[in-house]
């Protein structure tokens, strides 16, 4: 059965550190702590086949391991107890990610692998694990099912499931797993309802010529 992969992950952050670009004199580096994702069908009912959820002890450059700023432990609702009790190495979450994905493509609302893969390999000092042509941007797929561009640039991954009215069990914003499921039940609802084809998710389709398959 042909599945994508939808993911998203959180990143470390102070207060206004998005706004700084990470560049203030007490950023962290921005590598992730939680990945979230979810495998999709793009054949049948287009169901979703199963989650994964992992919380990676985040280091710094010099091998030492971050502590948490409050405003991302209120941001995220990830506590220091979940990454000391539950945290994994970013080797072992990345080797499980791939794992769980068995190959398929992998979709974010945004650009989620340059933290969870090129930031976070980089000050880690490892190589990555999974090539930069696994990976794509959700938006693109959400723009060519006819979402207006003002509206795709304010809606978060954790609002598209609002945007489209679709029902949905409880979902916190700002936990990876979350907010991979609302873009997941969004993508789902569009190929149910025949506005958004499964060819849409080949990843060697040209991105502007992806319109021509809605």
């Amino acid at each position: 059965m042909k599945t994508a992969i939808i993911f998203d992950c959180e990143f470390l952050c102070r207060e206004d550190s998005q706004r700084r670009f990470w560049c203030g004199a007490h950023d962290p580096d921005p590598v992730i702590a939680q990945i979230g994702a979810v495998q999709l069908a793009l054949e049948g009912d287009f169901a979703l086949l199963g989650s994964y959820k992992a919380y990676v002890r985040p280091i710094d450059r010099f091998g030492r391991r971050y502590s948490l700023d409050p405003f991302f432990t209120r941001l995220t609702g990830i506590t220091e107890t979940n990454i000391e009790e539950q945290g994994v190495s970013l080797e072992d979450a990345l080797a499980n990610f791939e794992s769980f994905s068995g190959g398929a493509p992998c979709w974010s609302w945004g650009k989620d692998e340059l933290n969870m893969v090129a930031i976070s390999c980089y000050v880690a000092g490892i190589q990555p694990p999974i090539p930069a042509n696994r990976f794509d941007n959700a938006v693109a797929l959400l723009a060519a099912a006819g979402m207006p561009m003002e509206d795709l640039v304010k809606t978060p991954s954790n609002k598209l499931v609002d945007y489209y009215q679709v029902e949905h069990p409880p979902l916190h914003g700002h936990d990876a797993l979350d907010d991979a499921l609302s873009l997941a039940y969004t993508l789902q609802h569009l190929m149910k309802a025949g506005i958004l084809r499964p060819e849409a998710f080949e990843l060697a389709a040209p991105i502007l010529d992806r319109k021509e398959i809605f």
